[in-house]
């Protein structure tokens, strides 16, 4: 046998042992590495192929259990160049070309490999995992860690404050916090996220306080009215994308939001809310939900969630069961929803399901009584009194419904736990027993870390939560941190590199332009007595008045320059009156959220009619927020909604009074008068 032959045997059989996980010898490897495999081959990670591409990433398993994502000294290879290239960051592009190949990775001493199958003709992408137990990470992961780490896994404080200050870095004590009880994650707050360079360096430094497993760190960026970040572009809300009516649209804000938030390092976005807000009354959801229409809020909800998704952000349904037929907000006192299961079903829950069927990643729960689910009674720490069981602790709902009957296999978080509906009725540390025991996987904010870790502790200890329980939620966690790659690297990017990306893509160019599309789509001509669009004069006078008039005026006076700014939002004096009667147009703003803010008795109700019954003038009604305000003045001879207070909301509404944008959107909500007869259906909407 030539010496070229034995050579060629031995490559062979070399790059056999590779393939097949085996060591090499000679090969060194770092300190306590015990393997290298492709994440996707653990059976509880999932990955599709979009547009030929599907990202690989390889794990270093170490001794100990943890894994960190092996980002050095690794090698990728196709053994199929003609099916599909690979690069040496492990993202796959398919060629287009029948066939299978092997995709492997290699450190020179472990290695593992993962078969992708094309079939143009059947259209069909086949992915072959590899099997074993050398793929139980998270198996093996969960039996080498304590229960103190296993239950920190499990807890999300905030630290929006710390020693009376916003917490806009890291110190040396909430660092230490995030060790003490081995955190599973943190959420951040507009007092935590002021600019995109500082926000970078804070959740780099939260990563870092991070001993084995990748931080998940969550803020509630829904767009809209609840908008954390106080840097980037603020997207209009869902209650605006549902008056879009457009999935497209719906998808493109949830992938930019989810743009953002990646790369500031933010890896969980609380939202969509998936409420369907078909109670006018309702103080806490309104403008955050998408519709009345179960169809519509699915719809949208599951093109939104498919976009941040997308993005590499994981995404959560919120607050189930269904938070939107309430009158009472939850911040403060304990709402129910009396409705049956057959009900529930058609409305509340059907976006839930549909999401859930979507591969949601998480659903946030509601602290909302259902007495038709669960009708447990308990007795409240706050007053002594018989009070029923909220779904955030109810065992019937978390497990029963959503787990058993809706075969929801995500993450459960907790809606906050230092909501008043919660945490004065039953105590901190009761609270969080009771929500694990219910079911939830993660309790967010709890009141007090300390007590809440030991109190889950010792409750675990004395049985009374059972090993199994904890350990599930454990393993959907670190399913969730593996699926979106939340994994400490082996070798991290530069802080540097993190920060020019984040200033590169927060608040974009082309975010942007997605922001204005989204308002300019979102704008409701909801009454027109011919006074729109505006065709005012050079020497007519425009008065605006009522909310945000400075915001409303800045935006009338880049279309017209004699604009005079009535700076009230209660009854006109006489001289303001006059002023007023003076005018050739009036454009009013009314800002409500509440049932009692658009009241007629209201001062800015008031206001509004004054301006209709005492002057000759036209005027020209915006609902900033809550579509509901002209139920108090419906004799406005023009209305429109904007659904929202954020800067291109206001811009679009002014180009629509201007005839600059002609208004589409349709109303996601039904308008009723003061007597509950139908003032405006849901769907209705002018143009021009």
């Amino acid at each position: 046998m030539s010496k070229l032959v034995k050579k060629c045997i031995i490559s062979i059989i070399a790059f056999a042992l590779v393939l097949t996980g085996i060591p090499l010898a000679g090969a060194s490897a770092a300190s306590g590495i015990k393997d290298l495999v492709i994440d996707l081959n653990v059976p509880q990670v999932k990955r599709d192929v979009k547009n030929n591409k599907l990202d690989l990433n390889g794990l270093y398993v170490y001794e100990d259990g943890h894994f960190t994502l092996a980002s050095e000294n690794v090698t990728w290879e196709s053994s199929n160049k003609n099916v599909a290239s690979v690069t040496q960051g492990g993202e796959v592009s398919l060629s287009g070309h029948n066939g299978k190949t092997f995709i492997s990775v290699s450190n020179g001493k472990y290695s593992d490999r993962i078969s992708i199958q094309y079939k143009g003709n059947q259209g069909q992408i086949i992915v072959g995992k590899e099997k074993g137990v050398r793929y139980d990470l998270i198996g093996q992961a969960i039996k080498q860690m304590t229960m103190k780490e296993k239950i920190g896994q499990m807890l999300m404080p905030d630290f929006r404050t710390w020693k009376g200050k916003n917490v806009t870095e890291m110190n040396a004590e909430i660092a230490q916090l995030v060790k003490d009880y081995h955190l599973g994650g943190v959420i951040l707050f507009r007092e935590n996220t002021v600019t995109a360079e500082q926000t970078t360096k804070l959740v780099s430094a939260y990563q870092e306080a991070s001993e084995k497993y990748g931080l998940l760190i969550s803020i509630d960026q829904e767009g809209g009215i609840v908008t954390r970040l106080q840097t980037g572009t603020d997207f209009p809300g869902n209650m605006a994308l549902g008056a879009t009516r457009s999935e497209e649209m719906a998808k493109k804000v949830g992938m930019a939001i989810g743009e953002e938030l990646n790369a500031l390092g933010i890896n969980m976005n609380f939202g969509p809310s998936l409420d369907v807000n078909n109670n006018p009354d309702n103080p806490v959801i309104g403008v955050r939900s998408f519709g009345e229409e179960p169809e519509l809020v699915g719809k949208l909800g599951n093109a939104y969630i498919k976009g941040l998704q997308e993005s590499g952000t994981a995404a959560t349904a919120k607050h189930f069961p269904g938070h939107g037929d309430t009158a009472v907000d939850s911040h403060l006192g304990l709402p129910e929803v009396p409705h049956d299961i057959n009900r529930l079903k058609k409305v509340e829950l059907y976006p839930f399901q549909q999401a859930m069927d979507a591969g949601i990643d998480a659903v946030m729960t509601a602290h909302v009584t259902f007495p038709k689910i669960d009708d447990t009674k308990v007795i409240s720490k706050k007053d002594g009194k018989e009070i029923a069981l909220p779904a955030t602790l109810s065992q019937k709902v978390l497990t029963g419904l959503m787990r058993e009957q809706m075969s929801f296999k995500g993450v459960i978080v907790t809606d906050a736990m230092n909501m008043g509906a919660i945490v004065e009725h039953f105590g901190a540390v009761d609270t969080a027993i009771r929500s694990v025991k219910a079911g939830t996987d993660i309790v967010l904010m709890p009141v007090g870390l300390e007590a809440v870790a030991n109190g889950l502790y010792d409750a675990v200890n004395k049985g009374e939560i059972s090993t199994k329980r904890i350990e599930q939620s454990v393993e959907r966690i670190l399913t969730l941190k593996l699926n979106r790659g939340i994994v400490k690297a082996e070798v991290e990017k530069s802080l540097d590199e993190k920060i020019a990306n984040a200033i590169q893509v927060v608040g974009s160019a082309e975010h942007k332009a997605v922001e204005s599309e989204a308002a300019a789509k979102s704008i409701t001509l909801v009454k027109n007595n011919a006074a729109l669009p505006l065709k005012a004069g050079t020497k007519d006078k425009i008065v605006v008045v009522g909310s945000s008039a400075d915001l409303l005026a800045g935006e009338v006076q880049k279309h017209h320059e004699n604009v005079t700014v009535l700076t009230t939002e209660t009854l006109l004096t006489e001289s303001q009156l006059t002023q007023a009667k003076t005018a050739d147009y009036i454009i009013l703003g009314t800002n409500t959220s509440t049932v009692s803010g658009r009241e007629p008795s209201n001062n800015l109700m008031r206001l509004a009619n004054q301006l209709i019954e005492q002057t000759d003038v036209p005027v020209i009604g915006i609902g900033i927020r809550n579509p509901y305000d002209i139920m108090s003045y419906p004799k406005v001879d023009a209305y429109l909604v904007q659904y929202g207070f954020r800067p291109a909301s206001y811009e679009a509404s002014v180009n629509t009074i201007f005839g600059l944008n002609n208004p589409t959107g349709k109303l996601p909500v039904t308008i009723y008068d003061q007597d509950g007869d139908v003032l405006y259906k849901f769907g209705h909407g002018l143009g021009y």
